[in-house]
């Protein structure tokens, strides 16, 4: 994949412009693999932003008396 197949499928998922996706410098994790932009399967270098989001709302328990704080 090059870099401006790569800037392309990033500000389609996201909805930002290439131009906006070219500044924040998205790069492939190891540039010598092939990636597939249609695979389900993601690799391990591959942050699943919606996963992570849900996990850092989710209440965090610290003893019986913690109230949890949403950040």
């Amino acid at each position: 994949m090059k870099q401006s197949e790569l800037n392309r499928a990033v500000a389609l998922a996201t909805g930002e412009t290439i131009a906006t996706v070219k500044r924040l410098g998205f790069l492939l994790a190891e540039p010598h693999e092939t990636v597939d932009p249609d695979s389900e399967t993601s690799g391990p270098l591959v942050i699943d932003w919606d996963e992570l989001d849900d996990q850092r709302r989710m209440p965090q328990t610290e003893g019986l008396n913690h109230v949890p704080s949403w950040v």
